[in-house]
């Protein structure tokens, strides 16, 4: 028996898009949180894309958002990096 094909509401897929092309995070994880596959999600946003106008398209941060974010993140990385040097220090001292 083959599988019954599965029918998602015009508004999940919607939202779905919507949080693809709004949101800074990978489309597969998006998908993961939604419970549907990541080329499934691929898709639907590759339809809306080729029927919207420019004007439907979701608002793209300014560059001024965009740098602080990314100066935080910077900030994080940086953070983290120094931390796991400490930590490499560390166990390279005490090997037990």
């Amino acid at each position: 028996m083959g599988r019954k094909k599965q029918v998602y509401a015009t508004e999940f897929k919607q939202e779905a898009v919507r949080r693809a092309l709004s949101e800074d995070r990978p489309i597969a994880e998006i998908a993961r949180e939604l419970g549907i596959k990541p080329h499934r999600l691929y898709q639907w946003r590759s339809e809306y894309l080729q029927h919207s106008r420019v004007e439907d398209m979701p608002e793209a941060p300014n560059q001024e958002q965009e740098i602080h974010r990314l100066r935080a993140e910077v900030l994080r990385l940086r953070q983290e990096r120094d931390f796991l040097k400490k930590a490499a220090a560390f166990f390279a001292q005490n090997p037990s």
